[in-house]
């Protein structure tokens, strides 16, 4: 997660009556997590963290900057990035190296937030082998949420690496040149945290944490468009349309696991 910036291309924003947020909650127990293992730590070159949430049983959706070392501004090997699937209280459920970790080809690192930096900033991992696990589950993805919508967060940052937390109930403040401005609370470690919508009933991804920012004196968290750079980064990749990759032999359907008693905030 980049240096707390004004993000002054955010211009106005026109602040309606809003829910208010839920606390940010941390997720210590199997009971907690049985919804999430598929957002993971992501262990880069051993001196980096992000997160990452798995769309399919081989792939990683996370930030394009997590790609970078943040203090050589090179990209990172994908030998050197470790998925920890559901890592808590030092143990994972799944732990997979990376074969091929791809930028989105728009995507400029800098340090400076900008719109064009940010709605820009996915990236995918194509894990070295699939995560095929019972208890492990990839999140289906949607289209991007609307002005006034309630999402929720699932991250890890660096005061909270041990275990994830979530956000449940947070919400998008303004949708401007391919950027969702939210709500949510993130920190230094959050970047690539999926941002889920509940709105079919079950969470589904529908933004990637980039960066936080300050507009106006408030902070806020700043997510990527999602669905355009996505087909995008998996035809760099060869490998077709995600509805194509998620019905293949083995992927178990989310609506097929997520009905176990969690609790998801709704509009």
């Amino acid at each position: 997660m980049r240096q707390m910036l004004t993000a002054i291309f955010l211009g106005l924003m026109s602040q309606s009556a809003q829910a208010e947020d839920s606390i940010l909650q941390r997720l210590n127990t199997g009971d907690d997590t049985r919804v999430w293992e598929a957002v993971g730590r992501l262990d880069i070159d051993g001196h980096g963290v992000c997160t990452g949430a798995l769309i399919a049983p081989h792939l990683v959706l996370t930030a394009a900057h997590c790609l970078f070392d943040k203090r050589t501004g090179q990209h990172v090997e994908p030998e050197k990035i470790e998925f920890l699937a559901g890592w808590r209280n030092g143990r994972a459920a799944a732990y997979r190296g990376v074969r091929r970790a791809e930028a989105h080809p728009d995507y400029k690192h800098s340090e400076d937030v900008a719109a064009k930096t940010v709605r820009n900033d996915i990236a995918l991992l194509e894990l070295q082998h699939p995560i095929r696990n019972t208890r492990i589950v990839p999140f289906l993805t949607d289209a991007r949420p609307r002005k006034g919508q309630r999402i929720g967060v699932v991250s890890y940052a660096h005061d909270r690496l041990e275990a994830p937390s979530l956000q449940e109930s947070c919400n998008v403040k303004a949708r401007q040149q391919g950027v969702l401005i939210m709500s949510c609370e993130v920190d230094f470690g959050s970047s690539g945290a999926p941002v889920f919508s509940f709105e079919s009933g079950e969470p589904r991804v529908v933004s990637v944490v980039s960066a936080m920012a300050e507009v106006d004196g408030d902070q806020v968290s700043l997510g990527t468009q999602l669905k355009r750079p996505l087909n995008d980064l998996l035809a760099l990749l060869g490998l077709g349309e995600l509805e194509n990759i998620q019905n293949v032999s083995g992927f178990t359907p989310v609506t097929e696991r997520r009905d176990n008693g969690a609790k998801f905030s709704k509009p």
